[in-house]
C-alpha cells in the first residue's frame, strides 16, 4: 500500500531532498545537488520567487520506506499575467512502480484543482531559471547542476498515464579546436568594427557583479518575446546574484559593449562541477568545498549557461564575438569540450550556434502536460 504524506518541517524537507541519494546513490551519471542549496531553494522564508508563487512538497512511501517524491507549484505571475491556468510538478523522482507516479501525480492533480487551474505541466521548477524537463535520452551522460538526472522508465510512465509531450529541449557536446573556426574569425572582426563593439573583461567576482545587473535585463529583454517567458524580478536578481556567483570564474564570462560601453550581449559559460558535486556527495564541509574549488579554478570541461543579446543586435553575428572569444580561454585553460544549456528543439537560431564547431546531440529532455 502506497501512502502519501505532505512534508513541511525542516526535517522532513531533508527527507524531500534526500530522496534521490537513495534513488541515484550508485548512479555513476548522476551529479548530486548540495543539500543546502536545496533546501535554501525551497524554503519561502529564503527563495523570493515566493513571493509570487506557491509550491507544496509530497512524499509516497510503502512499509514507512520513501518510495517517491513531488512538487506541487504553481506561479501566480504564469497564471495572472501570462494567462496560463496552469500547475506545475516539478522534483518528481520515484521507484519503477506505476501506482507511486500515479498517487504521486494525483496530488498535484488536486492542489491545481482546487485553485481553479485547467492543466498541470513538468517536471519543471519554480521559474524560469529553475531546472525544467524530464531527461528522455542521454542516460549514459553526466547531468549538469542547472539539469535534472531521470531513469528511463520515467517518460513511459507519464505516457502511461496519458500525458502528453509539450515542449522538448536539446542539449549539445561542443569539441573546442585549437584555434577559432576562421568563418567565426572573420565575423568577429566584421561585426565588432561595424558596430564599434568592443569586449568587457573581469579580474574578479566583485566586477562581475557590478554587471550583473545588465546582465539579467538583458535576459528580460532576450526572451521576452517568448509566450511563456516569466520576467526575472529585482528580488529574484539579488537571490540570483547571490546563490550563483560563487560559482562563476571570471575569465568565463564573456560581454560585449558597445561605443557608450553599454551592455549589448553576454554569454556565460562555468567549469564543469559534474565530476566535484559527485565526490562532494551533497555536502559542503568536509571536503566539498575543495572538490567545488578545484574544478572551478582548474576546470577539464565547461558548461554554456546562459546568452542574452540586446534585441536591436539580434541575428547581426554578435555571437561570433563571444565565440572567437569563448575559444581562446578555453584554449588557455586546455579545455577541449563544452556542453550546452538545453534548448529548445525547435528554435533553429539558437541550433544553429554550433553549426561551426564539431558537436553531437547527446541529451534530450520533455515537459509532459495533462487537463485538469
Amino acid at each position: 500500500m502506497i501512502t502519501i504524506r505532505e512534508l513541511t518541517s525542516h526535517d522532513e524537507l531533508y527527507d524531500f531532498v534526500h530522496f534521490p541519494f537513495l534513488l541515484y546513490g550508485d548512479n555513476p551519471y548522476w551529479a548530486p545537488p548540495i543539500i543546502s542549496d536545496e533546501l535554501q531553494n525551497l524554503n519561502p522564508q529564503e527563495n523570493p520567487v515566493f513571493n509570487h508563487a506557491e509550491a507544496r512538497y509530497f512524499m509516497a512511501y510503502r512499509d514507512e520506506q520513501p518510495v517517491g517524491r513531488i512538487a506541487g507549484i504553481i506561479n501566480r505571475l504564469e497564471v495572472r499575467e501570462l494567462d496560463i491556468p496552469k500547475i506545475r510538478f516539478g522534483y518528481f523522482d520515484f521507484i519503477d512502480d506505476p501506482e507511486v507516479s500515479e498517487a504521486l501525480l494525483r496530488q498535484v492533480r488536486q492542489m491545481g484543482k482546487e485553485n481553479e487551474l485547467e492543466l498541470m505541466e513538468g517536471p519543471l521548477g519554480f521559474s524560469n531559471m529553475d531546472k525544467a524537463g524530464m531527461l528522455v535520452e542521454g542516460f549514459d551522460e553526466p547531468n549538469t547542476m542547472i539539469t535534472w538526472y531521470g531513469l528511463p522508465y520515467y517518460s513511459s510512465h507519464l505516457e502511461q498515464l496519458g500525458f502528453e509531450k509539450e515542449k522538448e529541449w536539446v542539449e549539445y557536446e561542443i569539441q573546442i579546436p585549437d584555434n577559432s573556426p576562421e568563418k567565426v574569425d572573420r565575423f568577429s572582426t566584421l561585426i565588432k568594427e561595424r558596430y564599434n563593439l568592443h569586449m568587457v573583461r573581469f579580474s574578479n567576482s566583485k566586477e562581475i557583479l557590478e554587471y550583473a545587473d545588465e546582465m539579467f535585463d538583458l535576459i528580460n529583454k532576450t526572451y521576452s518575446s517568448l509566450s511563456t517567458y516569466i520576467p526575472i524580478k529585482p528580488d529574484q536578481i539579488s537571490y540570483y546574484k547571490d546563490r550563483y556567483l560563487k560559482f562563476l570564474h571570471p575569465d568565463f564570462i564573456n560581454c560585449v559593449a558597445d561605443e557608450e560601453g553599454n551592455l549589448i550581449a553576454f554569454a556565460i559559460t562555468m567549469p564543469s562541477f559534474s565530476k566535484a558535486l559527485r565526490k562532494a556527495n551533497g555536502k559542503l564541509f568536509p571536503f566539498g568545498w575543495y572538490h567545488l574549488l578545484k574544478a572551478r579554478y582548474f576546470p577539464q570541461k565547461a558548461a554554456f549557461y546562459l546568452i542574452g543579446i540586446k534585441p536591436d543586435y539580434q541575428n547581426k553575428g554578435v555571437t561570433s564575438i563571444i565565440f572567437k572569444e569563448m575559444n581562446e580561454v578555453f584554449n588557455q585553460y586546455g579545455i577541449t569540450t563544452v556542453e550546452s544549456n538545453p534548448e529548445l528543439a525547435e528554435n533553429e537560431a539558437i541550433r544553429s550556434l554550433w553549426k561551426n564547431y564539431e558537436n553531437r546531440l547527446h541529451k534530450r529532455r520533455r515537459t509532459y502536460r495533462d487537463s485538469l
